[in-house]
């Protein structure tokens, strides 16, 4: 099994799909890493965790949770987190990641990544139980922000706010949906761009990139179109204020053929080199002119 890289290291990535399983196999020169949904594999010994392993040889591996239920009310969930500490030990990815949600109560999944309140109190929750989890893992976490449709009225901290804040006080890092971002600010009329300048670049150790579908009154996080152009333009902007962060494309429904995703990660390499260059180069003329 290949060494764990450095996650600056890591480049420019795709979600690992079954409909993909056997075009990766084969070869996808494209792509430099992969990342797997946790869940899919904990508990299978048959193909998925054995094309798992496979890929894993050849490419970097991230495994990406939608089960842990960080901001829940109920008890972390140790068989989960045992499952999940086991997963880890065996793939030995180059991050762990999961979602800033709750996703059920009393012990019932409801199958959805639910929004917090943004208060102090909820950020002392979470901060202890980032802290608990990162403790049971052995490693350091990386937690996503939401795609949100509605915003709670007692909330009194803006969610780039909380979300710094989560990341400094349990010393985890933010795993940066640039979606994520567009969608939740055009549904709640907020500045997407402040948002990201909200957030501290020492934190963000990657980027998430994907398709929404417009649904008239309100944008819905579906993965199931090509990264719409405004979120191409606002990830130009999170390349220059984050550089060298490793960037992943997701596409979850209405899957393409491999080659069409491999497409999306080429323009996400090219958008980031891009940005790069022009911030360098506004860095190298204030250097000459300050």
């Amino acid at each position: 099994m290949s060494s764990v890289p450095e996650s600056s290291q890591l480049g420019f990535g795709a979600g690992l799909r079954a409909e993909h399983y056997q075009d990766v196999l084969e070869g996808t020169p494209e792509i430099d890493w992969f990342e797997a949904i946790s869940e899919n594999y904990m508990d299978s010994g048959g193909r998925p965790l054995d094309v798992l392993e496979r890929v894993r040889r050849d490419r970097p591996i991230a495994l990406h949770g939608v089960s842990l239920s960080i901001g829940s009310v109920d008890e972390l969930d140790r068989v989960y987190l045992d499952r999940l500490s086991r997963l880890v030990e065996r793939i030995q990815p180059t991050l762990v990641t999961d979602h800033l949600c709750w996703c059920g109560v009393g012990g019932h999944p409801l199958y959805d990544l639910l929004p917090l309140p943004y208060t102090e109190e909820s950020l002392d929750h979470v901060v202890e139980r980032v802290s608990r989890v990162q403790d049971i893992l052995g490693r350091q976490i990386l937690l996503e922000n939401p795609s949100t449709y509605v915003a709670f009225s007692h909330s009194t901290i803006a969610e780039p706010t909380f979300l710094a804040e989560l990341a400094t006080r349990a010393d985890c890092r933010i795993l940066l949906d640039i979606n994520n971002i567009y969608v939740t600010s055009h549904n709640l009329e907020l500045d997407p761009i402040a948002y990201i300048d909200s957030i501290p670049a020492q934190r963000v150790g990657q980027f998430h990139l994907a398709g929404f579908t417009d649904m008239g009154t309100y944008l819905f996080d579906t993965h199931s179109a090509p990264v719409h152009e405004d979120v191409w333009d606002l990830y130009r902007r999170a390349c220059r204020r984050f550089p060298d962060v490793p960037t992943l494309i997701e596409w979850d429904a209405e899957i393409p053929p491999l080659a069409r995703l491999c497409e999306e990660v080429e323009r996400a390499r090219h958008e980031s080199a891009a940005a790069t260059k022009h911030a360098d180069t506004e860095t190298s003329s204030t250097a000459i002119h300050g």
